[in-house]
């Protein structure tokens, strides 16, 4: 009875699987309904192998090679310290304390010496911005404080090290050359330059920079627009591989109101010093300045005007340009000095005499700082912002006088005679130089719009 049903089972078992063979999807499908409706039904499925338990264990031992071949434990694990470092600016009311706390040092001796050394007192101590940088033990004990800056253009930095030595600590200054490194940036008008350059964290040394350069094309207090756009190629000076500042703007372009404005830094073989020029090769160097002050807020335009001490409306015939008193007062163009004392209204001024007839008027100085009959070049200090004679605050007023009667200084420096411009002999050099700048404006222009989108 037994192996009759032994056989019926083989059987029925085999045409099952002649059935499947023949049509799987049918009968997947057949499992599936079973499975879906199976109106609540458990389903379990049991390990049909042997238990785990029952299997035979066995114990196999293999050699390994180490990770740490041919390296004494002992010195994998013999380094018990490390060092720490770390980089923090200056502030101007740090204390030795206040700084080795703020980078992470914990070191009386140190604190101490810092406290009583001359070098520190004089390079590092209260000088605000500059960057300390340190390298401490795993205990927080200094081992090496190294402190860097640009004392002035010579292309050279300073370097203060503190370090700590078998005979306690001992400072020195040393002096490295600068690197110059090239950096491509750009950005759009929102609301005003140095936003834009915030923005696109480009320093505000290259911001004046690019005032400066486009002044006599852009009257950047009136003609601005939203969605103008500049890009510039720019210079980064570093130490130790450190930036410390930026350096020198070598290319830039500004469109302003749909019109591109041009220029790149170009030295001439033979000559003492570079200028700026148009990338046709015409210079960017006028007759006269746009502005007695580096790039500054300006609180008024050649226009009419409420009078602040005579309380009542006129003409107001110059600019008037809001600074900090002290602010260094340049002359707009080269000339001698026709006039430089006490005068009514202006308080402490200078008259400069140009030829054509051309004065210009430098008023409410706080200090005057050339003579009468004195010869001054384009840029020379003359002064310095004040708020003497008639007025309310510290501010620059500014006239340009043309036979003797005022007139727009801006208007003036836009059509004043521009400089020579590149000499035949140097133009192959030049043309090389301005195709450069133009593929390096050209990719600050694009990642400028990629940024934007």
């Amino acid at each position: 009875m037994t192996h009759g049903l032994t056989f019926a089972r083989a059987a029925l078992l085999e045409r099952l699987a002649q059935g499947i063979q023949k049509h799987p999807r049918r009968i997947t499908a057949l499992v599936a309904a079973v499975l879906l409706t199976g109106g609540g039904g458990a389903f379990a499925v049991a390990s049909l192998g042997p238990d785990p338990a029952d299997l035979p264990v066995r114990m196999l031992e293999l050699p390994v090679q180490s990770l740490a071949s041919d390296v004494a434990i002992d010195a994998l694990t013999g380094h018990d310290s490390f060092s720490l470092f770390r980089t923090e600016q200056v502030r101007s009311t740090d204390t030795a304390e206040s700084l080795l706390q703020r980078l992470g040092v914990a070191d009386p001796q140190a604190a101490a010496f810092l406290r009583r050394d001359t070098l520190v007192q004089r390079n590092l101590l209260g000088r605000a911005g500059r960057l300390a940088s340190v390298e401490t033990s795993d205990d927080q004990h200094l081992v090496r404080l190294t402190a860097r800056w640009t004392p002035d253009d010579s292309g050279s930095f300073k370097r203060l090290v503190v370090e700590k030595t078998a005979q306690g600590f001992a400072s020195r200054i040393e002096t490295a050359p600068l690197a110059a490194s090239t950096r491509l940036a750009g950005g759009t008008i929102q609301s005003s330059l140095f936003a834009a350059t915030d923005a696109s964290n480009i320093p505000d040394s290259v911001a004046v920079q690019l005032a400066e350069l486009f002044s006599a094309d852009i009257d950047f207090r009136r003609a601005l627009r939203k969605g103008d756009r500049f890009s510039v190629v720019y210079e980064t000076l570093e130490a130790d591989g450190e930036p410390l500042r930026a350096g020198r703007v070598l290319s830039a372009e500004f469109v302003n109101n749909g019109k591109a404005h041009q220029a790149v830094w170009f030295q001439q073989p033979g000559a003492d010093k570079g200028a700026y020029y148009t990338l046709d090769g015409q210079s960017k160097r006028r007759a006269y300045l746009a502005s007695p002050l580096e790039f500054s807020r300006v609180t008024s335009g050649f226009a009419m005007r409420f009078h602040p001490i005579l309380q009542k409306w006129r003409a107001h015939l110059g600019t008037d340009f809001a600074a900090p008193t002290g602010t260094p007062v340049r002359t707009v163009g080269d000339g001698v000095v026709d006039f430089a004392g006490v005068q009514n209204g202006f308080g402490n001024v200078v008259f400069v005499k140009h030829r054509n007839q051309h004065v210009t008027v430098y008023a409410h100085l706080s200090r005057i700082d050339v003579k009468k009959g004195q010869s001054v070049a384009q840029g020379q200090t003359v002064g310095a912002v004040g708020a003497t004679g008639w007025a309310t605050g510290p501010h620059l007023h500014f006239e340009f006088r043309v036979d003797g009667k005022q007139q727009d200084p801006m208007t003036i420096a836009r059509q004043s005679e521009a400089a020579a411009p590149v000499a035949a002999a140097a133009r192959p050099v030049f043309d090389k130089l301005a195709s450069t700048m133009r593929l390096e404006l050209s990719s600050a222009a694009l990642v400028t719009q990629a940024s934007a989108q």
